[in-house]
């Protein structure tokens, strides 16, 4: 394939340390670059801080750099690495805001280091407010009424004439940080102040409030010949006035029309050419519903957390493709098996992709479950179904929250009609699943759509499962007809959720749909630019097209599920080199995994990838499908871990540390036990299973004390008392 011949050394940033807003899709993305360029030949450098990435693994670049992220220490290893190039938008904010820090210092010309990718006035296009105004006003594109402010004062004055509430966005950051929705002057004031010191230009653009608008995003991938295609239409399902990365979203878009799709997509073409970015870029457009307005809200020209959602919901891996048209080739040079090259790519899946964010309000006293303009998830899952039911439903089992249906949910459950209504009058981490306890109290589809402003076509799908749910409890201590019980299989109820519901054991569920023939199948996403290649959904509604193969021992790895605040890439990194080591030795890898961040749910870290929710339904299914050696389930943390023992119990082999080991390490009487025979002291303790059994240890042993659960990561729930 050809490539650029005036560059042979490139310097790639990574994004630094995870943050909420910043997270392991960075990793993620440069790592895929890191691939795509040594295998066109070029010496990569890397320069990145975060130790627990598989970016900074010696062998994903030439040469690593652990070091901080700053202006200084990057002029130092460009003197003494003397690159070519620098690929500054796969890295984040941090690479994008760095690349033009090094360019205004003149640091740039000074080595003579070419930016490839992105263009700096292009950064400055589209993550200066002023500019990319400007850029808008020239293309005649449609914005939110707004203007910038470098003082509070004058932030105040822009909110008079535009009227409250407003949005605040400072310019060069990410994930809303800095910025809000302000309801008065008081607000404004706390906010704006907080924008103007996180911007790295000290600017915050003070923008009409659009609220309930929906938000539509599309990924768009450009070459230096200026061909264009779309990779992904994503629709949040939350209207605007919560952030995307917070935002419940789907692929592709479920209710909006084909035309207006084209008009999104014209716009996003006309945008991306005149920002000139080379490779992805993502573009978020406000619709009005009822006055058909389309007004753009603002692009990120890098990758982004949307950018690995919709790489990994459509099967195109954006980063490494926009780093190999950063690097000369064009959409035309990309083969791609499915499409001849990748210029005639269109997205064409049938199946439906759901995007579900984690949260960790528990974590912070005091913290208001609110969400808003400003990004507050720590992770997210990603589900791929044939409907938008049995998608919704498996996002939700991913989530690992301990919830495997939307009811029947403590805290929620007992609330009145009212009540919920009045909680659903903010966006919260709880918004639907109050939203599904409301329909179950008598709220109307209507009544809904007033309050959170959820289209009716979603909150339709929702009564339907709730009318469901409804036939299911009237069966409550004994199994549904078969009828009913195959039709729930079809929506997305899983066999844990129909065990709660019907009080019956979830083995018994189990055992009978298997013996109604009813069992999960599976269908691939192919991958973009490879003859071949795929990953595998499961679903109850198609024959199975799942070729699976004898030739080879097989192992099957566990990964670590969404990113939350105790469990985040680290796991990740250690699953994905458990399979790169079980690779060398022969066997066939099978990586079970729900993270669309994560570099272990890339389509090559593994022979094999299941993109599918870590519960014992779905892993007993694979396991039974692809009859591996056995499991490994100490790589991904807590989460393979407490499915352990359950697995073995069905027959599952775990590989490497048995569950009897996990458990004696895990539950704190076990472990007490194993002290007092090794005769190593602990601190005097008890276990309690009672409030009142807690109380009176408590008393035994003696205030402050520390309370701390069993099977838990992170210290959660942990507390000194």
């Amino acid at each position: 394939m050809p490539k650029r011949t005036d560059i042979n050394k490139v310097l790639i940033i990574g994004s630094g340390p995870i943050i909420i807003g910043q997270a392991c899709e960075f990793d993620y993305s440069g790592t895929q670059a890191c691939k795509a360029l040594k295998k066109l030949g070029y010496e990569i450098v890397l320069v990145n801080s975060n130790p627990a990435t598989i970016m900074t693994d010696p062998e994903t670049a030439d040469v690593t750099y652990i070091e901080p992220l700053n202006k200084e220490r990057l002029e130092q290893i460009i003197a003494k690495e003397r690159p070519d190039a620098l690929l500054p938008n796969l890295g984040g904010q941090s690479g994008l805001n760095l690349c033009a820090e090094l360019a205004n210092a003149g640091i740039l010309d000074r080595y003579q280091v070419k930016v490839i990718g992105v263009q700096v006035d292009a950064i400055e296009r589209g993550e200066d407010r002023i500019e990319f105004k400007k850029a808008m006003n020239a293309l005649g594109i449609e914005m939110a009424r707004s203007e910038v402010a470098y003082t509070v004062e004058e932030a105040l004055d822009i909110a008079d004439k535009l009227g409250y509430p407003v949005v605040l966005r400072p310019a060069y950051t990410m994930g809303g940080v800095g910025g809000g929705l302000v309801y008065n002057k008081d607000e404004l004031r706390t906010v704006c102040a907080r924008g103007l010191q996180a911007s790295l230009v000290g600017q915050v653009l003070v923008e009409e409030s659009i609220l309930g608008w929906e938000e539509l995003e599309l990924e768009v991938v450009r070459d230096a010949e200026g061909n264009m295609i779309t990779v992904c239409f994503i629709e949040n399902i939350d209207p605007l006035g919560v952030h995307t990365g917070d935002s419940f979203c789907a692929a592709p878009m479920l209710t909006i029309s084909r035309e207006l799709q084209e008009r999104l997509q014209s716009q996003a073409y006309a945008i991306v050419e005149s920002v000139q970015v080379i490779g992805g870029t993502n573009v978020q457009f406000a619709h009005d519903p009822v006055s058909d307005r389309i007004i753009v809200i603002e692009i990120n020209p890098r990758t982004s957390r949307s950018s690995a959602l919709a790489s990994k919901a459509t099967g195109f891996p954006i980063a490494m493709v926009s780093a190999m048209l950063a690097a000369g080739l064009t959409l035309k040079d990309i083969p791609c098996g499915k499409y001849g090259t990748l210029d005639k790519y269109v997205p064409d899946g049938d199946y439906v992709v759901i995007k579900f964010a984690r949260w960790a309000f528990e974590k912070f006293k005091g913290v208001e479950d609110r969400l808003g303009t400003q990004m507050r998830a720590v992770g997210e899952v990603m589900s791929i179904g044939k409907n938008y039911k049995e998608a919704f439903q498996k996002a939700i089992r991913s989530l690992e929250t301990g919830r495997y249906g939307l009811g029947q949910i403590p805290g929620l459950r007992e609330k009145s009609k009212e009540q919920l209504c009045r909680m659903l009058a903010a966006p919260s981490s709880e918004r639907h699943f109050a939203m599904y306890e409301a329909l179950k109290k008598g709220a109307s589809v209507e009544e809904l759509h007033e309050i959170t402003r959820v289209k009716k076509w979603f909150i339709e799908q929702m009564k339907e499962l709730v009318e469901e749910e409804k036939g299911l409890l009237e069966h409550r201590g004994a199994l549904p007809t078969d009828q009913e019980l195959v039709r729930a299989k079809k929506d997305g109820f899983s066999d844990k959720y129909l065990s709660i519901l019907l009080d019956v054991p979830e083995q018994e569920i189990r055992e009978r749909r298997i013996s109604l023939g009813v069992e999960e199948s599976w269908e691939g996403v192919h991958v973009s630019g490879t003859p071949d290649s795929a990953y595998y959904y499961s679903t109850y509604n198609a024959p199975d097209k799942n070729p699976v193969r004898r030739d080879r021992p097989k192992v099957m790895i566990l990964g670590g599920g969404p990113n939350r605040i105790g469990q985040g890439i680290e796991f990740d990194y250690c699953c994905v080199h458990a399979s790169l080591a079980l690779k060398k030795l022969g066997f066939e890898t099978i990586m079970v995994n729900c993270n669309p961040e994560t570099v272990s749910t890339d389509y090559d870290t593994s022979d094999k990838l299941y993109f599918e929710p870590l519960t014992l339904e779905d892993v007993l299914s694979i396991y039974k499908k692809e009859q591996p050696l056995g499991v490994i389930a100490q790589f991904g943390g807590q989460t393979p871990l407490n499915l352990a023992a359950e697995l073995e119990k069905n027959g599952v082999r775990i590989l490497g540390t048995a569950p009897s080991v996990i458990d004696m390490a895990e539950d704190r009487d076990l472990f007490r036990a194993m002290m007092d025979r090794l005769e190593i002291p602990m601190p005097e303790s008890g276990m309690a299973t009672t409030v009142e059994e807690a109380l009176e240890i408590a008393h035994r042993i003696g205030y402050p004390v520390m309370v701390r659960p069993s099977y838990v990561l992170g210290g959660r729930g942990m507390e000194v008392v």
